[in-house]
């Protein structure tokens, strides 16, 4: 895909998910509990409010394909907070308030502090940044979503020279979010980038996606977005951001670290244990097509991981 630039500068559930965690999710609903976590199987969302988000502007990287329609990026996603399948997030985040909301930013900077979500936004003009985004699945999408880049946030604490990584945490709150009822991971969901991927331009916070606000199953109030990365990279959700000198634990490489490294680049030349990565279908296309390193975006990042073994560092 040809990425254009004003400036040089997750497969089905069954698939992707490891075996014991999909056994679990069978286990569980075989034995009738999901109606009584989250209510009827038929219940229909209510519609969620869409409210347009002002002070959006086109940002410095834009992708030269039609974006993927609104329906089917809020519709078909990977959110274990509210539920394993694909259309459970939909379902079970109907009734998810995202507000009031605030995000603690702590470790090594030398301003933390517990901050609502009015405050992080305050400073920052929202850039529509419209990125492809190939999440865990075997499919991919072009999302054009609406943010800031995280490195903006960070400079505002001042990290210090500690700062190696930063943590993220999503919030922790069984009754809001009961996909956390279920045992597939070990909650709170957390997430981890180093320091020089978090500081990078294409680095997006995200509170909204198509010049709206960000829809409670795509991870509101906020979200990260690492476009070279697969999809579970990107929180949603966050609560705390944490700047630390040791490389942090991440969900999925605690669950299943054989199959799910701290990196996690898009990288066609290394295979999951279970699938070829070298493929890929874009979500409403019939033919597969050849996946491409770091998502398309080798030519802004692959100087981060110079000299790196990307087979052993997957």
């Amino acid at each position: 895909m040809m990425i254009k630039r004003r400036h040089q500068s997750d497969v089905r559930s069954s698939e992707i998910t490891p075996k014991d965690v999909y056994m679990e999710r069978r286990r569980f609903m075989a034995a009738g509990a999901g109606a009584l976590l989250f209510g009827a199987v038929g219940a229909t969302p209510a519609a969620a409010a869409r409210t347009k988000l002002d002070g959006v502007v086109q940002g410095l990287y834009q992708a030269d394909e039609e974006w993927t329609p609104y329906d089917d990026i809020t519709s078909y996603n990977n959110f274990y907070e509210f539920g394993t399948g694909k259309d459970d997030p939909i379902r079970y985040s109907r009734f998810f308030n995202p507000s009031p909301w605030s995000v603690t930013i702590d470790g090594a900077v030398e301003k933390p502090g517990t901050y609502t979500i009015e405050d992080i936004l305050k400073p920052h003009a929202l850039e529509e940044r419209v990125y492809r985004l190939r999440c865990v699945e075997r499919w991919s999408m072009v999302v054009p979503w609406v943010g800031f880049p995280l490195a903006d946030l960070l400079k505002r604490f001042a990290p210090t020279s500690g700062a190696k990584y930063v943590a993220f945490e999503t919030l922790l709150d069984p009754e809001r979010m009961p996909g956390q009822k279920l045992g597939v991971l070990e909650w709170p969901y957390v997430e981890g980038l180093t320091i020089d991927e978090a500081m990078h331009p294409l680095t997006l916070l995200a509170v909204g996606l198509y010049g709206e606000t960000m829809p409670n199953q795509n991870g509101a109030p906020l979200r990260l977005v690492v476009p070279w990365k697969y999809g579970f990279k990107s929180i949603k959700s966050i609560v705390r951001i944490s700047l630390v000198e040791k490389q942090p634990p991440t969900s999925w490489n605690i669950s299943t670290p054989r199959e799910y490294g701290f990196y996690s680049n898009v990288n066609p030349e290394v295979d999951h244990p279970r699938w070829t990565q070298a493929t890929e279908r874009r979500i409403g296309d019939f033919f597969r097509r050849p996946t491409l390193m770091f998502n398309g975006y080798a030519e802004d990042v692959a100087n981060l991981y110079a000299g790196m073994d990307l087979v052993k560092n997957y």
